[in-house]
């Protein structure tokens, strides 16, 4: 049922007990519709570098409390900010050391970086900035991943439009309650020049700026060469800083709810002075959500300006985009996610598909369920529905049953794509390949040829045994090698037969079965792991099988 909507403005909270019965962001939804039916929920984006996964989770958190929203009957929207009013703050890594005439610029003015990260002018002239350069290929993974943005508001633009000079007149002329809000909030000091308007000199820097006079709506000022003039807050002549700008946005766009990072959420941080703040400008807060960063799997914290990043069209390269909106889907915001591009990357696209068909299965009698199996239930088809791109799909199984641990096994033994769907057919786990399998085999050779794919699942099938692998043989498995390999000789070629054949004659020899299938990866892989083995064999070629193994047996009797 709907949630029903209330006008009320008291702030209100879910119980404990609610929170627990649902998933967080129908949570989210409930303490919003207690606010009115009409939600407006944003994210935004400072476009100075190359964005990266980690940028994913804040917009994918806004994104499923919209769907969240709606499911529950409210009318909602989410809003994108693009904050290409910010100066450029330094020369990144990635820029020509040229840039460094244009730190303080805002960076819907200054030239894109080409190729070198010098400066392309030529492209500045026909119409793109530096903020465009960046932005473009972010809001294009963003559509690939289902992401809805109802409105992308640029900063610079809302600034020059006046759509901010009311908020921006209103923070001028009390500057003195907002420095009194940031001082007392964050515990720290402002400068006594401080004054709630960054604006631009005759060069266009809004850096090393002294405010001198507010008439309201011109503020007077004196740049860092002495040089004299004035700006008129309602033309966009300069910015808010970011502590005032913040909440000026919430106000004039009637922002209701935003999730921010756990920097921001910190005592005595943005959102603490931000709150009183828009106060102070006319309006109440947002509902807060705070989020924890996503890490590379041991490497650490997704950071452009370290170069810690994967980014959303290369993580988009190596899976479905429906798993990484379950990556977030599947967390509550304030709790910590490793993105590792390995061996838990496939693990998570087999837990995703195992949930699918755990759904389309069902609950069984939900009258005989626990409290505790109903809400597990409720929070499996949440979780589900807003990992799908498109936010009227139901949830459903695949209907090729390949899991992502098979299919990256298939993927490096057949070079040919129809090599892989015969095999999957002789298996009886497909009739056709589907456009969704065709996609993911082709997602999977890309991470098999990249620097993510995980060495535990990189095979190396060898065509004759290997010197290393002749270092790990004993004298004493000869007789073992024989029996497997007469074995293999007569059993059904599947996986199971040719599993039962190898451990069947460990234990006739008592040869541990640790022992027994490191032997066997030596002779078959060239290492003493990898998938699971019988898989492996059920997919080369018997005769191949035999002839390695028969290498071994000739090595261990000469």
């Amino acid at each position: 049922m709907p949630l029903v909507a209330s006008h009320c403005v008291a702030s209100f909270e879910p119980s404990e007990s609610e929170v627990t019965w649902m998933h967080w962001a129908d949570s989210i939804a409930k303490a919003l519709s207690h606010r009115g039916d009409k939600q407006v929920i944003a994210s935004g984006i400072t476009p100075s570098g190359e964005f990266h996964i980690g940028h994913l989770r804040e917009i994918l958190t806004s994104d499923i409390i919209k769907r969240a929203c709606i499911r529950h009957g409210l009318d909602a929207q989410f809003v994108f900010f693009v904050d290409d009013a910010d100066p450029l703050r330094k020369v990144y890594d990635f820029l020509d050391e040229s840039y460094s005439k244009y730190i303080g610029h805002q960076l819907a003015n200054i030239p894109p970086p080409d190729e070198n990260g010098r400066p392309d002018h030529v492209r500045f002239k026909q119409g793109e900035s530096y903020s465009d350069h960046f932005l473009r290929p972010f809001i294009e993974a963003l559509e690939h991943i289902g992401v809805n943005i109802d409105e992308i508001i640029y900063n610079y633009s809302a600034y020059k439009s006046g759509k901010v000079a009311e908020a921006s007149r209103i923070a001028c002329n009390q500057s003195s309650a907002i420095r009194e809000i940031i001082e007392r909030v964050s515990g720290r000091e402002l400068d006594d020049s401080w004054f709630p308007w960054n604006p631009i000199d005759s060069d266009g820097s809004i850096d090393g700026i002294k405010v001198t006079g507010w008439d309201d709506p011109i503020v007077h000022w004196v740049d860092s060469k002495g040089r004299d003039g004035q700006s008129d807050v309602t033309k966009g002549e300069g910015k808010l800083p970011w502590r005032v700008d913040w909440p000026a946005k919430w106000v004039w766009r009637g922002v209701t709810m935003e999730p921010f990072g756990k920097d921001h959420g910190a005592a005595g941080g943005s959102y603490d002075t931000g709150k009183e703040i828009s106060v102070v400008l006319g309006e109440k807060p947002p509902y807060p959500t705070t989020y924890e960063w996503i890490s590379l799997k041991g490497v650490g914290t997704m950071s452009s300006s370290t170069g810690v990043t994967i980014g959303p069209l290369e993580a988009l390269q190596l899976v479905p985009p429906q798993i990484l909106r379950y990556l977030i889907t599947r967390s509550k915001p304030n709790r910590h996610i490793d993105f590792d591009t390995g061996s838990a990357l496939i693990e998570l696209a087999d837990e995703y598909q195992k949930k699918l068909t755990d759904l389309e299965k069902g609950p069984g009698e939900w009258d005989s369920l626990s409290r505790r199996q109903q809400v597990a239930w409720e929070k499996l088809k949440a979780q589900l529905l807003y990992s799908q791109i498109d936010p009227k799909q139901t949830p459903q199984a695949a209907s090729e049953r390949v899991t992502f641990r098979h299919l990256a096994l298939l993927a490096q033994i057949r070079s040919e794509d129809q090599g892989v769907w015969d095999s999957l057919q002789r298996s009886q786990l497909i009739a056709e390949p589907g456009e969704d399998l065709i996609r993911r085999l082709q997602m999977m050779r890309t991470w098999i040829g990249g620097p993510h794919f995980p060495e535990a699942f990189r095979l190396r099938i060898q065509n004759h045994i290997s010197e290393q692998a002749k270092s790990q043989l004993d004298v004493r498995d000869e007789s073992y090698l024989s029996v497997v390999k007469s074995g293999l000789s007569i059993c059904n070629w599947q996986a199971d037969d040719i599993n039962s054949v190898i451990c069947n004659e460990a234990k006739q020899l008592e040869i541990s079965l640790r022992d027994a299938f490191q032997m066997l990866y030596w002779i078959v892989l060239d290492q003493d792991y990898g998938p699971k083995l019988a898989n492996i064999l059920s997919e080369m070629q018997r005769e191949d099988v035999q002839n390695l193994l028969q290498s071994a047996i000739d090595e261990l009797s000469s």
